[in-house]
This record gives C-alpha cells, structure tokens and sequence, in this order.
C-alpha cells in the first residue's frame, strides 16, 4: 500500500496537528490527485458499499496527513480514535457499515494497534459534496 500525497486544504486549516504523543487530523473527503472522486448523499444515489469504499479512501488520505505531521507512517503506534460524516438520505440508517471501511482499512495496516474508538455520523451535507468525511487521532512514538 503506498500513502497518497497529503491534500491541499480548501481552507484555513492544516491536514493534522501533532500535539505531544497524539496526531489530530482534519476532516479528509475521498481525494484522489486532488480531485473528489464522487459527489453526492449516501442512500439517495450512493449505495452502502460504494460510500465504504470512498470511506476507505478518506482514510488514507487521513493516515497519509497522520504520517507526515508523525515523521513517517512507522511512526504511528496506535490509531486511539475515528469519526466518519456520512452525507446521509432521510431514513439512512447505516453509517457504521460506511465507516467500516475506513476502520477495516486501519485495522488490515496495523492489526490490533488499528482498532480504535469510533463515532459514525450521519450528516445533511459535507464539504464539496462529497459523500463521506473522516478524521482520526493517532499516537505517535515519542
């Protein structure tokens, strides 16, 4: 697996912080080469499995902004927490499905130091559209 480049932020923001042995990450959307890969609401025209998989890209767009503000993906020891935004229809209901794949993605590169703490959220509308937002926090080796 190899880590995407860290994507620009669309404001007045950075893409994490490192705050003594923890990395806080902004909110990351489904970027690839700094383009959103899919627009629109999870239930009402994106399928579960579909907004799984952008999940999963939200996650490493996470981890690779994790990695750079930790010196390095090694440098990482533990993801402590994730928050999935999920842009959701009415009546949808199955957010953690989504974020499982951001949470299965963390948990296949580092085992048992990938599980964490986790929220999944359903929301009215994220950023540029996109279907789904996650952010995690990180310990780092000292």
């Amino acid at each position: 697996m190899v880590l995407p480049a860290v994507p620009t932020p669309a404001g007045a923001y950075v893409p994490a912080v490192r705050d003594g042995d923890l990395v806080w990450t902004a909110g990351q959307i489904p970027l690839v080469g700094g383009r959103l890969v899919e627009t629109g609401v999870v239930g009402a025209g994106i399928s579960t499995g579909r907004a799984a998989e952008l999940a999963r890209m939200c996650a490493l767009n996470a981890l690779a902004a994790a990695a750079e503000a930790a010196g390095g993906l090694d440098a990482i020891i533990r993801i402590v927490k994730v928050v999935g935004f999920v842009a959701s229809g009415p009546g949808f209901v199955e957010q953690p499905l989504v974020v499982n794949g951001a949470s299965e993605l963390l948990g296949a590169v580092f085992g048992d130091a990938g599980r964490h703490a986790r929220s999944a959220v359903g929301v009215a509308g994220l950023p540029l559209g996109a279907p789904v937002e996650i952010e995690l926090v990180a310990r780092v080796a000292s």
